[in-house]
């Protein structure tokens, strides 16, 4: 396991660019000597330091399901003291990290976890997990413009992979549908709609691979199913 990685799972760090900056100032040591960014730890026979003190991967994993409100950011803690997911999840879980990221203004299905595997899983590009958002759009809303989203539109970093369109309506002022993608690009669904000339005006995810958000009130969290944990792989 890559050392940044498993400060991360252990709770030594909020995020692996965090656990990089430790390594790199030096704060980190494995087996009495000082680490260096790349590196890759045994957590079952190494000994990892963090400022003198030892880093253990939790012993029971744990993972859940949060209904995301906006103005949150997708992090476990903010140096500027802005609200983060941590502030909705409990406190008594060592190593919760969210898998994935939803923007501040993105609402919606976020899978938080401690369990290394299970993160690499979901989020691995290998893995293809379908994500499956609900969009509401501002009207009018040409065709062409719902067709070229539809195809997959050309970006600055590269084309979107063609996504899957559905359960389109519309009423006076805006129109509604929903959108699966099976990459995880920043931003890349605001990014798309913007390239064809769609005014998104909400963004919504619903599911994340077997996981759906269903009826979970906004800003609260349940734990995953062993029948999600197992659609997973």
């Amino acid at each position: 396991m890559r050392l940044q990685a498993f400060l991360a799972r252990g709770g030594a760090a909020p995020s692996r660019r965090k656990a990089e900056a430790a390594i790199s100032a030096g704060r980190v040591r494995v087996n009495g000597r000082t680490a260096h960014l790349g590196e890759s730890v045994e957590p079952r026979f190494d000994l990892v330091l963090l400022d003198g003190e030892p880093v253990h991967l939790p012993e029971q994993h744990a993972s859940f399901a949060l209904n995301k409100p906006a103005g949150y950011l997708t992090a476990m803690r903010d140096d500027r003291g802005r609200k983060t997911v941590a502030d909705l999840m409990p406190e008594d879980v060592p190593g919760l990290v969210p898998v994935g990221r939803l923007d501040a203004a993105t609402t919606g299905l976020l899978i938080l976890t401690n369990d290394g595997r299970l993160a690499n899983l979901i989020a691995h590009p290998s893995s293809a997990t379908e994500k499956e958002y609900e969009l509401t759009l501002k009207n009018p809303v040409p065709q062409k413009a719902i067709a070229a989203l539809a195809k997959g539109p050309d970006l600055e970093d590269g084309k979107m992979l063609r996504p899957y369109l559905s359960n389109l309506a519309q009423d006076r002022q805006t129109t509604s549908l929903n959108l699966t993608i099976h990459e995880g690009r920043n931003r890349i669904i605001r990014r798309a709609c913007a390239a064809v000339g769609l005014d998104l005006l909400r963004l919504r995810r619903v599911r994340v691979g077997p996981v759906r958000l269903g009826d979970l009130p906004e800003g609260k969290f349940r734990s995953l199913t062993a029948q999600e944990l197992e659609g997973f792989g």
